[in-house]
């Protein structure tokens, strides 16, 4: 059967879930590379079009908006007497030397580059990263200092954004199959349960496919960005309830007279 038709009957046929049981791991270990490879399209694009739209920016700003400042001994010092707050199409800057502005509003922000008294937040997708200026508590950096490292972020981008892709590919090839190996040991139980004759190999095949209407649907969510309060907790109650359906799929295992 063509792999898209299997992904197509697994978003609503348990029955056809159960007979993928006897597919080769090999085929499965395709399928689950695949299913992968289209849940984290939508985080790579929006990613990635986020930090080549947040060094354009950055690098305009810091020419044209922003005041000289230094950063030495931890801390962020300008001659600015307020935060500055820079909106550029749904991307935010914000400056501040005075320490009015604190982490948390930042994060806030769905895209957004903060350099604040004492530390520096980038917000990309609403996933927010911190870079304390106390690591570097030697070092003098300057305006000019960060003209230079943005113009050579831009130019080394098409190199930086497959590579992003690559590792987010990877770490999310590994979180799929450390959640099938476990939702297989929850199919064992499940086989015990209903008196189902199953191998772990059975329950893992089934398992691939089991997850994948839960994966779907968040890949939609992420597409259209929006937020769905408890993803994990739905993702495995999702998962695990369409195991549970596949498992009862199965023939009974017979019982000797």
């Amino acid at each position: 059967m063509n792999v898209f038709v299997q992904l197509w009957k697994s978003l609503y046929s348990p029955k056809d879930i159960a007979r993928f049981r006897f597919q080769g791991i090999g085929k499965t270990i395709g399928y689950l590379f695949l299913l992968t490879f289209l849940s984290i399209l939508p985080t790579f694009y929006y990613a990635s079009a986020s930090l080549a739209e947040g060094v354009r920016t950055t690098s305009a700003l810091l020419y044209n908006d922003l005041p000289s400042f230094a950063i030495e001994n931890g801390e962020l010092r300008s001659a600015a007497a307020k935060p500055i707050h820079i909106d550029q199409g749904g991307f935010t800057i914000i400056f501040d030397s005075t320490g009015e502005v604190a982490r948390e509003e930042v994060e806030r922000f769905p895209n957004a580059i903060a350099l604040l008294k004492n530390e520096a937040v980038v917000v990309a997708n609403y996933q927010a990263q911190h870079y304390s200026y106390a690591t570097f508590p030697n070092m003098k950096i300057t305006d000019q200092d960060v003209r230079t490292f943005i113009a050579d972020l831009q130019s080394l981008l098409p190199v930086l954004i497959p590579l992003f892709g690559l590792v987010l590919y990877v770490l999310a090839c590994a979180g799929k199959f450390i959640s099938v190996c476990i939702f297989a040991f929850f199919g064992l139980i499940l086989a015990g349960v209903l008196d189902k004759k199953l191998r772990y190999r059975h329950t893992w095949v089934m398992s691939a496919y089991a997850i994948t209407l839960s994966t779907v649907f968040f890949t939609v969510m992420e597409t259209v960005q929006a937020v769905v309060p408890y993803g994990a907790l739905i993702h495995w109650f999702v998962s695990l309830v369409v195991l549970f359906l596949a498992v009862k799929e199965v023939p009974s295992a017979k019982r000797e007279m």
